[in-house]
């Protein structure tokens, strides 16, 4: 009797209980070390693992060796894909054609038309300006969008509640809001140098913005500069000196109404377009600033658009507002 009862207790231990050799009470005035290497465990063990179902054992070695086997076949998998990867580019630059070749594919009618007909349909001299503002304006119109896109994706996710602010509910405790303590301005050498290089910064843009019909330029790189100029303007006298002109409504105005206008100025040369219509819109005096049409505003304002996300993104970055 006592021994069946044993072995029920002894089961239930094996059963629900860790395997290792540990105290058993089997009595209350007598305890024995229970050795668990006999017969009677291992018979015990295997049965257990015997009713165990293979999902269960499955998870089981997942949880110990998963995380192992992932991460050897995440290694694996990089180094197939990289490998993968370089073989298809080395592959396609084999098998380009040459460089400047007269048979290329892209030597052809599209190329001629855009080399000999620039100056005649679109008014602009630079033919770069003529294709990317005029014969593929839709495409440019997409990459305007994108920035807007962008910088909308990072006022989402990195802005913080000015009420927050006013509150000092900030990441770091040190910090109290004011813009002092995002851009110290006490640098003398740092500000003397803005005082020289902002101006000229913002006057080169406009010069590049305004000359992209005739010249090497645009409103992607004129922007650039101008965004440039306005981030080192801020970094130089603080975000408070560069609010005075330019802060969360006029950032909000300028990128609205330059999208805007360059969406239905695209329209406009769309619709009449597709229609066969004449635009009526005046081409200037080729070699002139006043030409190219319409590339003169579109260039403007992708060049108003570029600087607005130039400096949104930095001001974000660094103190989570404009």
């Amino acid at each position: 009797m006592r021994n069946k009862r044993f072995f029920s207790r002894l089961s239930d231990f094996v059963e629900y209980g860790s395997f290792r050799e540990e105290e058993y009470t089997l009595s209350p005035s007598h305890k024995a070390n229970i050795d668990t290497d006999t017969p009677e465990n291992r018979w015990l063990t295997s049965v257990q693992h015997s009713e165990r179902s293979a999902p269960v054992r499955l998870m089981d070695w997942l949880k110990l060796r998963g995380f192992e086997v992932f991460n050897n076949l995440y290694r694996i998998a990089s180094v197939i894909i990289c490998i993968t990867l370089i073989a298809v580019l080395l592959s396609v630059v084999v098998f380009l054609p040459p460089f400047g070749s007269d048979d290329n594919p892209a030597v052809n009618e599209v190329v001629e038309r855009y080399v000999s007909k620039t100056v005649e349909e679109t008014g602009a001299t630079n033919s770069v300006a003529g294709m990317i503002s005029a014969y593929r304006g839709f495409d440019t119109l997409g990459e305007a969008h994108v920035l807007f896109v962008a910088a909308c994706s990072v006022i989402v996710l990195l802005r913080v509640d000015p009420s927050e602010r006013r509150r000092g509910r900030l990441v770091d405790p040190g910090m109290t809001g004011e813009d002092l303590d995002f851009e110290p301005n006490s640098d003398l050498i740092l500000r003397k140098a803005a005082k020289l290089l902002v101006p000229l910064s913002f006057i080169l843009g406009l010069y590049v913005i305004l000359n992209g019909t005739t010249s090497p330029g645009g409103g992607f790189s004129g922007g650039a500069l101008m965004g440039a100029g306005l981030i080192l303007c801020s970094v130089a006298f603080g975000f408070g000196r560069t609010q005075r002109f330019f802060g969360d409504g006029m950032y909000h105005l300028v990128k609205t109404v330059c999208l805007a206008s360059y969406a239905l100025m695209m329209a406009y040369f769309i619709f009449m377009g597709a229609n066969g219509f004449d635009d009526h819109v005046w081409l200037g005096v080729p070699g002139s600033i006043i030409s190219g049409g319409l590339i003169l505003p579109i260039n403007i304002a992708v060049g108003l658009e570029v600087a607005c996300t130039m400096y949104c993104f930095y001001a974000l970055f660094r103190k989570g507002g404009l």
